[in-house]
């Protein structure tokens, strides 16, 4: 039996990471934990672009476009849509999700999720790099292992 599985090499990989500036507070802190990812792993500072947008409802068409160009191997998508009083939350979390999900799907690329979906600030807080670690350094990470699987997938077809 033959199992397939990705490497996290960074080294001469190109990733965008789309992020988006509502919360920037937090959003700012799962841009760090990424890039710091990235570099831990070897990519250089100069082949990774931070793609600023205005909320999660805009990263789909950016990281689709993005894609598209042929110039990185992986998108990262970052954001934080807190839950409200308002449906505003299904709205935007839902639709970024099947958003993200449908540019991984047409363009060939690792396109992740690492939009923070959370009922309060406290949980949103905790996962943008305190209690429960760093979700945008584990959207890296599943980046670049999401790049050496497609590769070798690629290399067996």
């Amino acid at each position: 039996m033959k199992t397939l599985q990705g490497a996290f090499v960074g080294a001469g990989r190109k990733v965008a990471i789309v992020a988006g500036r509502f919360n920037d507070f937090l959003v700012q802190s799962l841009i760090k934990g990424a890039v710091d990812c990235l570099v831990r792993h070897g990519a250089r500072d100069d082949d990774i672009a931070v793609v600023r947008v205005p909320g999660a409802f805009e990263i789909p068409p950016v990281a689709q476009m993005l894609a598209e160009s042929e110039s990185y191997d992986a998108v990262v998508c970052l954001g934080c849509v807190i839950r409200g009083d308002t449906p505003h939350f299904e709205y935007v979390a839902g639709e970024a999700a099947k958003g993200i999900a449908r540019a991984a799907a047409t363009t060939g690329v690792p396109v992740i999720f690492g939009i923070l979906t959370a009922e309060t600030i406290e949980q949103a807080v905790e996962r943008a790099g305190t209690k429960a670690g760093n979700r945008g350094a584990d959207a890296a990470l599943a980046a670049l292992e999401m790049i050496d699987l497609y590769a070798q997938i690629r290399k067996r077809s």
